[in-house]
């Protein structure tokens, strides 16, 4: 199966966002950065872009995910008042 990657419009602007790793990961990350001479930013965007998509075919609902792969992503309608990454839930099925 191919995916393809999309690229934020020129006119879009990357969104910041902010994630608790294990510092074991993030040893391994800035180990990978300093070595190849690139930014850990440059890695956690080739990771998500490169794992999105069996996350989503693993957590999203077959109609959505349609519209997704069909290059329709919605806009997020369920708004979170609470914690969302931060709130010591593990990603584990």
């Amino acid at each position: 199966m191919e995916h393809m990657l999309v690229r934020p419009r020129k006119a879009e602007k990357l969104k910041v966002v902010a994630v608790r790793i294990d510092p074991a990961i993030e040893r391994r990350l800035r180990l990978l950065a300093e070595t190849s001479g690139r930014k850990p930013s440059f890695f956690l965007q080739q990771l998500i872009e490169g794992g999105i998509s069996t996350l989503e075919a693993a957590w999203l609902p077959q109609d959505l995910l349609a519209q997704v792969r069909a290059g329709t992503v919605p806009e997020c309608t369920v708004s979170r008042a609470g914690p969302d990454l931060f709130d010591g839930t593990s990603f584990e099925r």
